[in-house]
C-alpha cells in the first residue's frame, strides 16, 4: 500500500539510501510513533528488511520508509527530513499537527 500523506525530503532520501545500502539484509527505514517522552509520544527509527501487512510504503530516490497504519494517524501531513548542522546529524519529523517539547524528542497532539 502506498500513501503520500507523509513525504521525504531529498536529504532524508539520500541518507536513508546510504544507511540501508551499508546494512546487509536491511532495505528500509521503519518510522513509528510510540507512547513515552515528556510530551506523550516519541518517534522511533529502525532499519528493517521486512514489511508488514499494515505498512504504508514511501519511496523516493532509492530510499524506502515503512510506517505502520496506526503511526500514520499521528504523522499524516508530515515531512521526514535529515538535518546535518553544527548541533549534529539527525532525522527530524516536521509534523504540522503537533506541539514539541523542550527536549525536541517527544511531542503531543
Amino acid at each position: 500500500m502506498t500513501d503520500t500523506s507523509v513525504t521525504l525530503s531529498d536529504a532524508a532520501a539520500k541518507r536513508i539510501a546510504a544507511i540501508v545500502g551499508a546494512e546487509t539484509g536491511k532495505n528500509a527505514l521503519r518510522v513509528s510513533v510510540e507512547g513515552g517522552g515528556c510530551s506523550g509520544f516519541s518517534y522511533k527509527f529502525d532499519l528493517t528488511g521486512d514489511a508488514r501487512d499494515d505498512d504504508i510504503v514511501i519511496e523516493k530516490n532509492n530510499a524506502k520508509v515503512l510506517i505502520d497504519s496506526l503511526s500514520l494517524v499521528y504523522m499524516a501531513g508530515s515531512e521526514i527530513d535529515f538535518v546535518d548542522n553544527l548541533l549534529g546529524q539527525s532525522f527530524q519529523i516536521k509534523n504540522p499537527s503537533v506541539a514539541s517539547c523542550g527536549c525536541g524528542t517527544s511531542f503531543s497532539i
